[in-house]
């Protein structure tokens, strides 16, 4: 479909939809609170605040176990955010100078936001969750309704700011045809929320600022475009690619492949074993990433290995004769957490994190490592462990070295720093597998932090200097024979996928409903025509000129 660079406006996409609608603008958050004395008592106020604060929290809960996946430990996270204790002592020091509620909870709450995105990295993303939290806070206390998506009576695209978890993990998908964000990256809690969905997105789109109620536009995450006041023509050409998508997506699964039959196994990143069934019906061949934080982020002490290994047999026996890739422990001072590592770091993204802080604590990755031991003894999955964070050759030798210590066959690398992308045949050597994380190595190659919007431009894994380094790790695998993944959020866009493999990858994991639109990619193309594509996204100069050399090579022998 070709658009007017006039009324066309670019983000970034979400997977392949389009979607056809009027708009509906997200409300906006309560009132700032008026800055003035309470006529209650300090206890009186206090106890307002608790009651509000629980109140959010069991919302918070309760959507999250509601919405499951993802979405549920964005919002369990959300909801302890909400009784963090620094929180707590901020709106105390409020109430103790004589404020309303309302006051000291907005007050509070923004001081401990503007301290946690000054740090940056995980913490500073979790800025934005706590001013929802905040303004969740508020409207209980003042007995309105939270802050939330708007309900014209019609299917709509909703237009926001930018969402908070909340409200992205329980979007009511028959009413909501599609999601624009002004802010946001393509690795924001929204965006990796819309994929985990299948929710057709567009975010960064600046000049969305301008759209207005009942504006109809085309969205079309497949061309990262949002288009004010299509023509007929162009509302006929969106409704052809929406069937033809639902027809793709009701082909019978088959294992992935590209056109001339290479395989490309198709695997599902998960954050918990409930997911695991929804992963096996969409067609995952197997996992490519379970994240384990899961057990450890909501616990003041390291779960024992009985209790990880109740959890980790349960995901293997979903999976029996297939591939599992476990990532160890994946927190530190970034996700602080009271048993691993809680001291402040000026930087907590370059600190003791992943690695780095299992081996500074040796007693929880050992027992990590037992407890998936054991699980891999009853069941009958082929189960890989990997590290986190790998940034030396050192350290891939360390953890292959714990892991046969304690009975496991297959151990490999995540390759999320530059450093471990340039040593990977030498990592390769010592490791059974590497796998890309292409969030975080998008990241440290490009010095912008994933979550902060003022750098979202450069939060793009089409970067050519990103695609080179995933081209080094292709590279060593067919060098050493050793298979090499991707897992991070770029192996859900379709045709990056195809360049993904282009450049020596050989498995791709991603959420479970990106599956379909990745799969029906791969089969337009063969592996030579994959390295052709891939050759000419890295003759860009920007990640926008990769993407738009890649889709300008696959069209020239599109079979369509």
């Amino acid at each position: 479909m070709s658009y007017d660079a006039q009324s066309a406006m670019k983000g970034t996409g979400i997977g392949q939809g389009i979607a056809l609608g009027p708009v509906a603008r997200m409300s906006p958050p309560p009132a700032a609170p008026k800055d003035e004395s309470s006529t209650l008592s300090r206890e009186q106020e206090a106890a307002r605040v608790e009651a509000a604060i629980q109140a959010v929290a069991a919302d918070l809960t309760a959507r999250g176990q509601s919405a499951g996946g993802q979405a549920q430990e964005v919002l369990e996270a959300q909801a302890m955010m909400a009784q963090d204790p620094s929180v707590t002592e901020a709106v105390d020091a409020e109430l103790a100078a004589g404020k309303t509620a309302e006051y000291a909870v907005h007050t509070a709450f923004a001081e401990v936001a503007e301290q946690l995105a000054a740090l940056g990295g995980y913490l500073g993303e979790r800025a934005a969750d706590l001013h929802d939290v905040s303004a969740r806070v508020v409207a209980a206390l003042r007995g309105e309704p939270a802050p939330g998506v708007p309900d014209p009576g019609h299917p709509f695209v909703l237009v926001a700011q930018d969402l908070a978890p909340a409200d992205t993990a329980l979007l009511d998908l028959n009413h909501v045809l599609a999601l624009v964000t002004i802010e946001g990256g393509p690795t924001s809690h929204t965006a990796i929320l819309a994929r985990s969905k299948g929710i057709t997105a567009v975010v960064g789109v600046e000049a969305a600022a301008g759209l207005a109620d009942g504006d109809e536009v085309i969205v079309d995450a497949a061309h990262s475009t949002v288009l004010l006041a299509p023509s007929q023509q162009q509302k006929d050409e969106a409704a052809a690619r929406v069937e033809a998508r639902k027809a793709a997506q009701a082909a019978p699964i088959t294992e992935g492949a590209l056109a001339d039959g290479t395989p490309v196994p198709l695997l599902a990143n998960l954050g918990s074993p409930d997911n695991a069934a929804e992963a096996v019906q969409l067609g995952a061949e197997g996992v490519g990433l379970f994240r384990t934080e899961f057990l450890f982020l909501s616990s003041e002490t390291a779960p024992s290995v009985a209790e990880q290994r109740e959890s980790y047999t349960t995901l293997l026996q979903a999976f029996p004769g297939k591939k599992v890739v476990v990532r160890a422990l994946d927190a530190g001072a970034d996700k602080p957490l009271p048993f691993l590592n809680d001291a402040e770091e000026e930087n907590p993204a370059l600190g003791l994190r992943g690695l780095r802080a299992l081996l500074a604590n040796e007693e929880i990755l050992r027992d990590q490592l037992s407890a998936l031991a054991e699980a891999q003894e009853a069941t009958e999955a082929d189960l890989w462990v990997m590290a986190p964070m790998v940034s030396t050759v050192e350290e891939a030798e360390i953890f292959s070295r714990f892991a046969r210590q304690h009975g496991l066959k297959t151990a490999g690398v995540m390759v999320e720093v530059p450093s471990s992308a340039l040593l990977a045949e030498q990592i390769l050597q010592i490791s059974d597998f590497a796998s890309i994380g292409t969030n975080d190595l998008t990241q440290y190659t490009m010095a912008a932090d994933r979550l902060l919007g003022s750098v979202s431009g450069l939060q793009d894994p089409w970067h050519p200097a990103v695609l080179r380094l995933v081209r080094e790790v292709g590279a060593a695998g067919a060098a050493t024979g050793k298979p090499v993944g991707v897992c991070g959020e770029a192996a859900a866009d379709p045709l990056l996928a195809v360049v993904l493999v282009g450049l020596g990858v050989s498995t791709l994991s991603m959420a479970p409903a990106a599956l379909a639109d990745v799969r029906a990619e791969l089969l337009r193309h063969t592996k030579e025509q994959a390295e052709a594509i891939a050759a000419a996204a890295l003759t860009a100069p920007d990640a926008a000129g990769a993407r738009e050399a890649a889709r300008t090579a696959a069209a020239s022998h599109s079979p369509e």
